[in-house]
């Protein structure tokens, strides 16, 4: 019986070495992506399908309302339950104080959280008991952010959401937990100028930033680990031990 999983923004970063480690282990994915190219899309689908397993994308707008009919429908549409929902996709938003846009808050705070609680509320039925709902959240959702009040602020608020949403998916026998990632090599840090990361560097005890490999290990031990439930696990290689 097919193993289905949903990913939001799983076609690149962090989203895709997770489709790609839940690949292996024979998983069937069904990813959603916004901005990525057609090649980008087909590259990380190739990833995933050379381990034998069904692979299919969603163009779909986290800030968008509409989304979430598009993705409920294809979840309504697939031939069994989901094994688990894993809300990967986010935005950020870098702005002044002083100059943020009231709209662009707005539209963070849409993407990043009540996005995946209108999801999650057509999808729930569509899990299989004992399954697994996974947010990403963030460590500058628990250290301040220097450089986005907004991202630091709806991630806090994904932590509190994935422990409140404990006690509402007790009937569904649905575990909820989320992953608090520092830094993760995707292209998006490796595109930093050379002296902030090694300003970064300088603030982890392991010294270097985490390979998106070794945090998909963490989804992937959230979805089988049975007792895993309202967890926020940070993943900083040991962020500010100095």
């Amino acid at each position: 019986m097919a193993k289905y999983v949903l990913i939001t923004g799983g076609t690149k970063g962090i989203g895709k070495a997770v489709a790609c480690c839940l690949a292996q282990s024979g998983y069937d994915l069904l990813l959603t992506y916004y901005a990525d190219t057609s090649d980008e899309v087909l590259a990380a689908e190739t990833a995933c399908k050379r381990f034998g397993v069904n692979v299919t994308s969603l163009q779909a707008d986290i800030s968008d309302r509409q989304s979430v009919t598009d993705i409920a429908q294809r979840v309504a549409a697939l031939s069994n339950p989901l094994e688990a929902v894993i809300f990967n996709a986010g935005l950020t938003y870098r702005e002044s104080f002083e100059n943020i846009d009231p709209a662009e808050w707005e539209r963070m705070f849409f993407a990043n959280v009540h996005f995946p609680v209108y999801l999650l509320q057509q999808i729930v039925s569509h899990i299989k008991p004992r399954g697994s709902v996974i947010f990403t959240g963030s460590l500058m959702g628990i250290e301040p952010h220097a450089t986005s009040l907004s991202y630091g602020v709806t991630k806090a608020t994904v932590h509190a959401l994935t422990k409140n949403l404990v006690k509402f998916l007790v009937p569904y026998q649905i575990r909820v937990n989320a992953v608090a990632p520092g830094f993760v090599d995707t292209e998006w840090q490796k595109n930093k100028p050379a002296d902030i990361r090694r300003n970064i560097e300088g603030k982890l005890a392991l010294g270097r930033f985490c390979a998106p490999e070794e945090l998909a290990e963490i989804y992937k031990m959230l979805i089988e680990n049975v007792y895993m439930n309202g967890e926020i696990v940070v993943v900083s290689g040991g962020y500010s031990y100095k």
